[in-house]
């Protein structure tokens, strides 16, 4: 019994199945139904009637034809044979033979592949004939229009053309030519080659109006502008060598040949209506232009500049000179007081011989300038050359003197400097005085002496002649570091002593009653008269520390409280 109910149960299990699968592929059959018949209401024939309206001749016809007859091979062949594996799809899936249906489902997804692609390839087709002819008839309205404008601008002003008009009309008869061709063409239904005439009439109707536009603008570069300037160098440079401009190096005459040869060129080609070379010719050529001109005013203001600067540099050179004497002569009155490095005797030596070198340059310059036989603008360079040179000197000359003048200013800073240095060793003397320290340590003592042999330095290199400047600074630098330290070093001395005291007095307390303590003390005391104060501070506060932690800051606060 129980295999009978198993047996049921998986007949049941197979057949939901089964009809699960057959309503899946009847979903997928009505798919493709639905694909057909959207394939079926593509709108072939309708675009197709469309091409109906154009000249049916020619290209079109021919075109027509093949997309006729591809269209009615799909509609009485393709499509059918759809309808056919279609109902065989059906016939299987009733019968549950799902294989068969699969292989049959894919021969039509094929197929309607396949025809779909054909249809949107012949849509395609169509459409692009339909819109060639649209926007060329509009682009050809278009550039009928242009080319009335050209040819009566040719014909109104054609005087402003030279004899580039010829070649200009040939043009416009070329472009002609080509209007006649498309309108045979559309003629003839071959609307799509016309397309191909548009396109070139619109690259040469453009190019052609703007050879139009640029021409008169360019002859009159070509033939009056640009000629004029020329002619205007030329008698500028026959001018300026008349009086007395040496201009053979610029070469004028030669560049002026060169460029009327380039205008003949440009006139030529402007003849022929190629403007784009024209037109980069002349840019190059305006620049060669500007160029010599740029050239003749260089000349120009370098005559006016030799003019305005020739006595002016003359006059300097001599300032200089007697200059560099005067500074000579303080050299010798300095260096009777003063120490000289071996280099700073050879300044006024050295600037000397410079001088002379630019009085020999400025000479020749002279020379050059009388005999009228040199180009201004080199005359120039050497003029300002020769200006420059003698500002370095002045230079070099007031940096020279300055220091001449420092030398004496240096000497008195470092006698007060020294003034100051023993006032301040005094002053030092005097804290430790006044202080009542029993007594002072071996090596204080002994830095007291080096300052003072410090400060004896200052005062015997301030006392030598000549006076060495370097060698007393250097002297002076040490002496007022010894002597700041020493005044530091007095300042904390004093301070130690009276903070030893102070913690000696305070630890008498503990004395009586600790044994510890008042041996600290004692050795403290005795480090003290033997006046080694630091041991002795180090001795007594940790004596006191050791029965009153933090005694030694208590008692620093009472000092500075007692000296406030």
């Amino acid at each position: 019994m129980v295999y009978v109910i198993g047996a049921i149960v998986i007949v049941l299990i197979f057949l939901v199945i089964g009809f699960i699968t057959r309503k899946k592929y009847y979903k997928e059959i009505d798919k493709l139904e639905a694909w057909k018949i959207d394939i079926m209401n593509r709108p072939v024939v309708d675009e197709l009637g469309k091409v109906k309206q154009l000249n049916m001749t020619g290209e079109t016809e021919e075109l027509f034809e093949s997309w006729r007859k591809a269209w009615d091979d799909i509609v009485a062949v393709e499509l059918p044979d759809i309808e056919d594996f279609l109902f065989d799809s059906e016939e299987f899936t009733d019968k549950f033979r799902f294989k068969k249906a699969k292989e049959s489902n894919l021969k039509i997804e094929t197929i309607l592949t396949n025809v779909e692609s054909k249809i949107e390839t012949i849509l395609a087709e169509l459409r692009n004939l339909i819109s060639s002819e649209e926007e060329s008839r509009i682009e050809m309205e278009e550039l009928s229009n242009k080319y009335k404008m050209i040819k009566k601008t040719l014909l109104i002003e054609r005087h402003i053309y030279g004899k580039s008009i010829q070649n200009l009309e040939m043009k416009l008869d070329a472009i002609s030519t080509k209007f006649h061709h498309f309108t045979e063409l559309t003629e003839n239904g071959d609307y799509l080659k016309g397309r191909e005439v548009i396109n070139v009439l619109k690259d040469e109707v453009q190019t052609l109006i703007e050879k139009v536009e640029k021409i008169p603008e360019l002859i009159t570069e070509v033939t009056t502008i640009l000629p004029s300037q020329l002619n205007e160098i030329e008698e500028g440079h026959k001018e300026m060598k008349e009086q007395g401009f040496i201009l053979d190096h610029l070469q004028i005459d030669k560049e002026i040949a060169d460029l009327r040869k380039s205008l003949q060129t440009y006139e030529e080609l402007l003849e022929k209506t190629d403007v784009d070379e024209v037109d980069s010719g002349i840019a190059d050529l305006k620049e060669k232009i500007d160029i010599l001109y740029v050239l003749l005013e260089k000349e120009v203001d370098a005559k006016h500049f030799i003019h305005k600067h020739h006595d002016e540099t003359k006059n300097d050179l001599t300032l200089v000179k007697e200059t560099n004497e005067k500074m000579k002569e303080e050299t010798n009155f300095v260096k009777q007081s003063y120490q000289l490095l071996e280099g700073e005797l050879e300044i006024p030596n050295s600037l000397d011989k410079q001088l002379g070198k630019l009085i020999k340059r400025f000479e020749t310059l002279e020379l050059k300038i009388a005999d009228d036989s040199s180009a201004y603008t080199t005359l120039s360079d050497e003029l300002t050359d020769i200006r420059e040179a003698i500002e370095k000197v002045k230079e070099d000359q007031k940096e020279f003197t300055l220091h001449l003048q420092n030398l004496r200013k240096d000497e008195l800073e470092a006698r007060e400097k020294l003034i100051e240095l023993k006032k301040k060793t005094s002053d030092a003397l005097k804290i430790i005085s006044k202080s009542n320290i029993p007594g002072l340590p071996n090596d204080f003592e002994l830095f007291m002496e080096q300052v003072h042999e410090n400060i004896q330095d200052v005062f015997k290199s301030l006392n030598e002649k000549p006076l060495n400047i370097k060698a007393i600074q250097t002297y002076l630098q040490e002496a007022i570091n010894a002597v700041d330290a020493l005044y530091d070093k007095t300042i904390e001395l004093v301070e130690t002593v009276v903070l030893v005291e102070k913690v000696i007095q305070y630890g008498n307390r503990y004395r009586a009653r600790n044994p510890k303590v008042a041996e600290g003390l004692r050795q403290a005391e005795e480090y003290f008269r033997n006046y080694d104060y630091h041991l002795a501070l180090e001795e007594a506060a940790t004596a006191v520390e050791e029965v009153e932690p933090g005694a030694l800051k208590n008692i620093e606060e009472m000092i500075n409280q007692e000296v406030i």
